[in-house]
């Protein structure tokens, strides 16, 4: 398994096919928009230069990584000759379903075909395809090149042997991968996200501000990062749409988004992307200051 196709030249997709393509996979980065690929590859090339200037690689290893990514903005050129793709875009029931609709058509019947969603069921998504026994759940956290654990998810109809190759594969990029079965949420966010909600809830209620909620967390919890900057990091749209998911998916009220995040993200407040979220990040990614909350 050496050609890896990626769909979605976004944040998750542009750190897969970096991660593979520093460890020698050819890389077919794939994506509609030709500036998202600009994006996409400028922000994998600023990625490996920070590297660089850690000693952590070497400047060849740098340019032979960039030299093994390849763009494409149409999924049937794109994915010709593809022992796997990995599907990394928006986090979408519909549009996922209706790539992997196309990809069953255009990929070889032996290629795996694999989804990054961080929520939404690996079976559900398999349906659309003629190869549901070839289709797993690939979840990488956020940033890809850096973090080591891959959820591997399978699907009701996933192939034992499609498990073993995945899991495989994962440790060849140096991650760790983890069995999950297909509930929403999986286990990353199956605990994160109610933790997280949790903390707007907290905030809601006044119980405490922004700031001080992060700092129990960080100090009492020895959290690398509060909940609240990470929502902000994650981003808050994505954070609601998994609530949506898991809220969907097990009719419990406690997963239940709270007031507040629906009312941010309804304002455009999504965190980082739209430089303002729980924090304010307009001079830098930085969390600044409080931003102005929505109650």
């Amino acid at each position: 398994m050496k050609n890896i196709a990626v769909i979605g030249a976004g944040t998750m997709g542009n750190g897969i096919a970096h991660t593979f393509a520093q460890f020698d996979y050819s890389v077919h980065l794939i994506d509609i928009s030709e500036d998202s690929l600009k994006r996409g590859m400028a922000t994998i090339a600023k990625n490996l230069d920070r590297m660089v200037a850690k000693e952590k690689i070497s400047e060849a290893k740098k340019t032979a990584t960039l030299n093994n990514i390849t763009t494409y903005t149409a999924i049937k050129k794109g994915v010709k000759n593809a022992d796997l793709v990995i599907e990394a875009a928006t986090e979408n029931a519909v549009l996922k379903s209706k790539i992997f609709k196309e990809l069953d058509v255009e990929c070889n019947k032996n290629t795996i075909l694999a989804t990054n969603t961080s929520s939404i069921s690996i079976t559900q998504i398999a349906a659309a395809t003629n190869r549901p026994e070839k289709v797993i759940g690939m979840h990488f956290m956020n940033p890809v090149p850096i973090m080591k654990l891959v959820e591997i998810i399978k699907g009701y109809s996933t192939d034992d042997a499609v498990m073993e190759t995945i899991t495989e594969l994962s440790k060849k990029i140096n991650k760790i991968p983890v069995a999950v079965n297909d509930y929403p949420g999986f286990v990353a966010n199956r605990i994160l996200m109610p933790m997280i909600n949790e903390a707007i809830e907290t905030l809601y209620n006044k119980v405490a501000g922004v700031s001080e909620i992060d700092t129990v967390m960080k100090l009492g919890m020895a959290h690398p990062m509060g909940p609240l900057q990470l929502a902000d990091f994650i981003g808050l749209d994505v954070c609601l749409s998994i609530l949506n998911v898991l809220h969907d998916g097990f009719k419990n009220p406690k997963y239940a988004p709270c007031p507040l995040l629906v009312n941010m993200v309804m304002a455009g407040k999504l965190g980082v992307k739209s430089s303002e979220g729980f924090y304010d990040y307009t001079e830098s990614r930085k969390a600044e200051k409080v931003a102005k909350m929505f109650l």
